[in-house]
């Protein structure tokens, strides 16, 4: 019986995707291998779209880095898998990709500009939204081997480089939604990235280009692809740095320049054409049903415990309201509830409680807070709600509290944590309420004007 060729083809990819995926009575923690069998399917689409897709160069899924070519087209290629990082669940995908960078025209940051779009932002599209509303995948982990071209002794000499990237769940569905280059690069903000092992920050402008509080305004960098099916010759090919001032060449690796083929130098950057086959990504929103929340609120709740026994006098946490997960714009909050107690008059402007609140309150608070939760943290921010009242004269009549809340995202508040916000610009980027209505505050005209 003459069997279809579609069903060949079918039959193969499927061989193909299987392989790259680690079989699970490979893993020896049962945790980690009884998530890697509920989610088979699911990795053996990861791992199909990973095969077809064009890098420029030969990229291998492996365990194991930094081996020649010819042995790694017959070493063991099952990558994809879940460990631990850190504390936390993620999805690990590593690989050796060829291409080469010379090291007198690269630097280390270019160098791992240039591997994460090429590779590791691939991994990343291939991966996360396969994966995006499991909560139990905290996280998704790339490492990937690239060489390094330099001389020694007037002779040319090739090492390998590794370069490793750790998103967490939200900032990796944040990369693969992101449509331009700050948005990346927001995603970003709470990654983890090192090459070599040592830690790097990567920034995706280039030199000479925005700084880190500016927006970078171009477009990913659109790339030359060659095609990876069978034994062929692979053709230099250069990745242009947006805006460089200078073209750049990246050499292929030794195992290919066996093949003469002169250098290609970096065409000026133009944007690519839309693509009508590629399918658009949807971003899902943050599940904010009351199981969510609870299910937060279960996996945080020694944490929340551990704030509260260490901060309720200091804070001025009110008892018989906890620390709880709240829904709000579409994002979830830790809700932590406060009483503050003002030397003001009764008279004074709300705006201008709000001000002191924050000053005398909120703002030494934050420092204590954030230490308790990781850069990775499963929420989005924090809603310090306090009930504020002032001190009164005997015989003199109390004004009734008011209720203000200031809900911050987690990123603003590490940025205001490292002094690269101010209070005013903390609460710029933020949300305040009293008595239930959005109000602006400025803290010098609140605090300073003798009219409030």
């Amino acid at each position: 019986m003459r069997i279809p060729m579609s069903c060949l083809c079918l039959a193969l990819c499927t061989a193909v995707a299987t392989a790259q995926v680690v079989a699970p009575a490979e893993i020896s923690d049962p945790s980690l291998r009884l998530l890697q069998v509920s989610v088979m399917p699911q990795l053996k689409l990861v791992a199909k779209s990973v095969t077809s897709h064009k890098f420029d160069y030969n990229f291998y899924l492996t365990r194991k880095l930094d081996i020649d070519e010819k042995k790694q087209k017959t070493s063991d290629q099952h990558s994809i898998r879940f460990e631990h990082y850190n504390g936390m669940t993620v999805l690990a995908i590593s690989g050796n990709y060829y291409g080469a960078y010379p090291i007198n025209r690269f630097s280390e940051a270019q160098r791992a500009r240039r591997t994460f779009f090429s590779v590791i932002l691939p991994l990343a599209k291939a991966s996360v939204p396969m994966l995006e509303d499991n909560l139990a995948v905290q996280g998704f982990a790339f490492e990937v081997s690239h060489h390094v071209i330099g001389r020694a002794m007037g002779l040319a000499v090739e090492r390998p480089e590794n370069l490793m990237v750790y998103l967490p769940r939200v900032a990796a569905i944040k990369l693969v939604t992101a449509s331009d280059r700050t948005s990346q690069q927001a995603a970003l903000l709470d990654a983890q990235v090192f090459l070599n092992a040592a830690p790097l920050d990567l920034w995706l402008a280039d030199e000479g280009g925005p700084s880190r509080s500016e927006v970078a305004n171009s477009q990913p960098v659109p790339l030359k692809q060659t095609s990876l099916a069978g034994e062929i010759s692979i053709a230099p090919v250069t990745i242009p740095l947006p805006d460089a001032p200078e073209a750049a060449v990246v050499l292929p690796t030794a195992a290919a320049r066996s093949t003469t083929v002169p250098a290609v130098v970096a065409a000026p950057l133009t944007a690519p054409a839309p693509d009508a086959t590629t399918p658009i990504a949807i971003v899902t929103p943050r599940d904010l049903s009351p199981q969510a929340l609870a299910s937060l609120q279960s996996a945080n709740q020694a944490v929340n415990n551990h704030l509260v026994k260490d901060l309720a006098h200091e804070a001025h946490l009110v008892a018989y309201a906890p620390p709880a997960f709240i829904a709000f714009r579409n994002q979830a909050y830790l809700e932590l509830s406060l009483s503050t107690t003002l030397s003001e008059s009764a008279r004074s402007s709300r705006y201008k409680l709000a001000a002191l609140t924050f000053d005398e309150q909120i703002s030494p608070l934050i420092r204590r807070v954030l230490p308790y939760f990781p850069r990775q943290a499963d929420f989005d921010g924090i809603s310090f709600s306090s009930t504020v009242q002032t001190k009164t004269k005997p015989g003199v009549h109390a004004s009734a509290p008011i209720s203000i809340e200031f809900f911050f995202s987690l990123g603003a508040m590490r940025q205001y944590e490292s002094f690269e916000l101010t209070g005013q610009g903390l609460l710029n980027c933020g949300i305040i309420l009293i008595n239930g209505e959005r109000v602006g505050v400025d803290l010098q005209l609140a605090e300073g004007d003798s009219r409030f």
